[in-house]
């Protein structure tokens, strides 16, 4: 608890410049709904540590066995709902200088707006190719969704310097809690969308989201995380 409060104060520069903004984006979801999503989650992601538990270990060994340099979990300040900051988990798919190398990489970015992606980034290990292609790195983040920092479906969580660059009409993604998977995740060639395309099927979820909705996009990322369809 402590070392989380401590994390927290490390992003307090940039979490009040979020926190007084107001969202325009109203869910205007029942009460019912969002307790059922919550019980969900927490039954679902305890399920699955539970049951993915000697999975995630074999992948914690391999990830350190591919890159000796680092440990198998990395872990980073995101923005949550409203603004709230929380620390991410997944399995290290970089090398341990990623975040140092990203400025010499920035003019190579292939994602329009505040988002930085590029299809052959050097940054990434071999296992992690593979991971990020089958969406295992992002098993860890079952611990996020057990503590209530994300949900299952929802808007993936920003980076609090991606979020400094948002507009307005942007920012409305915050406006519900980050998730594990959501419309982005399943869409064919996702990292060929723009932000802006990105952004609009977040907003469409927020305007949208039901129980039918969650369970359907469940189902068709467990499709795309067989079919590899991550990168």
């Amino acid at each position: 608890m402590e070392t989380r409060n401590l994390e927290k104060t490390a992003a307090a520069a940039s979490s009040e410049e979020i926190q007084p903004l107001t969202l325009t984006r109203k869910t205007g979801k029942s009460c019912t709904y969002l307790y059922i999503k919550r019980m969900q989650d927490i039954v679902l992601s305890a399920l699955a540590l539970l049951l993915l538990s000697p999975l995630m270990l074999l992948l914690a060994l391999a990830v350190v066995i591919d890159d000796p340099k680092g440990g198998p979990i990395f872990s980073q300040v995101r923005c949550g709902r409203g603004g709230e900051a929380f620390r991410l988990y997944k399995f290290r798919t970089m090398c341990v200088d990623a975040e140092k190398r990203l400025e010499e990489l920035l003019p190579y970015n292939e994602m329009t707006g505040p988002a930085f992606k590029i299809q052959n980034d050097p940054r990434i290990t071999r296992l992690g190719r593979f991971l990020r292609s089958t969406g295992l790195d992002e098993l860890p983040q079952l611990v996020n969704i057990l503590k209530g920092d994300m949900t299952i479906v929802g808007p993936r969580p920003p980076l609090f310097r991606e979020v400094l660059e948002y507009t307005d009409y942007q920012r409305q993604r915050l406006a519900v809690t980050p998730g594990l998977t959501c419309f982005w995740q399943v869409s064919p060639n996702r990292n060929s969308l723009s932000f802006d395309a990105w952004v609009e099927l977040d907003l469409r979820y927020i305007r949208e989201q039901s129980w039918l909705l969650d369970w359907k996009l469940i189902f068709q990322t467990g499709r795309a995380v067989l079919r590899r369809e991550g990168m």
